[in-house]
């Protein structure tokens, strides 16, 4: 029988981890599901609401902000250790969730049946939607090669969505309500089974927030296995409610993820002269969007 294993992290989101468990509990799954929890170092009672309201919930303190890999990690360990090995393993899952994502009620269900119905897949996503209900593109994507991501930091993405090979980061010109084979959907909300996380390991702790998603996806890929955008079921993403907060060090590590997964998985292969080349556009870009956001109002201030 299937079973999920729900993975939160939490870091100074009271009000959103509350909405984010109420949610979860309000699933209409029939598929069991386990929820944990992981605070990283927060100093706004965040596991007080956990152990007074949540009793159903195992919370996990990392006595520190180890960042979303980091977090991410200490929990999936406390799980496998738990789970016996064998071929059933290939019938666990775990969900990682962000505190500013509500599931559908319908959302696991729909997900794990997917993964049940699809035995080459080992990561799923649903249709992620922002409060406006536009699509929140980084739910499907291709991986960051030098060329999609120039196209994307250029602009040429957004002002051709339609053309296949400049919107190829975010899939633009694919229909949003079409079941998709991608490279990687977000971090924020995707169902990945656990035999596949066994042939991939854990998350890449060098990745402290963003781009761990992506690589976890890269190297889950290599292993054999597929990615899947499924849009039968949608969730609502408050998106940027857990990182405008601190956005300056979130632009930081926005930009260093970017060039820790150049490094990782493009370097190695490209000449040196290209690796010089990306790893100044890289950092030019991030000073400006710092600066930019330097001078925003604080009511709009973003990471990207």
């Amino acid at each position: 029988m299937a079973r999920v294993h729900l993975v939160i992290v939490n870091y100074n989101t009271a009000d959103l981890l509350r909405q984010c468990l109420d949610r979860a509990f309000a699933s209409a799954a029939t598929v069991p599901y386990t929820v944990t929890v992981v605070d990283n170092g927060s100093t706004d009672g965040s596991l007080a609401v956990l152990r007074a309201d949540f009793p159903r919930v195992r919370a996990i303190a990392a006595g520190r902000n180890r960042g979303f890999a980091g977090a991410t990690n200490l929990a999936l360990r406390a799980i496998l250790e738990e789970l016996p090995p064998g071929p059933a393993r290939a019938h666990e899952y775990v969900l990682l969730l962000n505190t500013d994502l509500l599931l559908a009620p319908e959302t696991l269900q729909v997900l794990t049946d997917f993964l049940e119905e699809t035995p080459d897949a080992g990561v799923v996503g649903p249709r992620v939607e922002k409060p406006d209900g536009a699509l929140d593109l980084a739910c499907r994507r291709s991986f960051p090669t030098p060329a999609n991501a120039l196209f994307k930091l250029a602009g040429l993405s957004r002002r051709f969505p339609r053309h296949a090979r400049l919107a190829a980061y975010n899939l633009t010109h694919l229909d949003p309500a079409r079941l998709t084979e991608v490279d990687a959907v977000m971090g924020a909300c995707m169902l990945v089974r656990v035999a596949a996380i066994d042939d991939a390991g854990p998350m890449d702790e060098a990745f402290f927030m963003y781009g761990e998603d992506l690589d976890w996806a890269w190297r889950i890929k290599a292993a054999g296995w597929r990615v899947y955008y499924q849009p039968a079921t949608r969730v609502l993403h408050y998106k940027g409610a857990t990182t405008s907060r601190q956005s300056e060090r979130m632009i930081v590590e926005f930009y260093r993820a970017m060039y820790l997964f150049y490094r990782k998985h493009y370097a190695p292969r490209a000449p040196r002269a290209l690796n010089w080349l990306v790893a100044l556009g890289i950092v030019a870009r991030g000073v400006l969007a710092f600066g930019a956001n330097l001078l925003r109002p604080a009511a709009r201030k973003r990471v990207a």
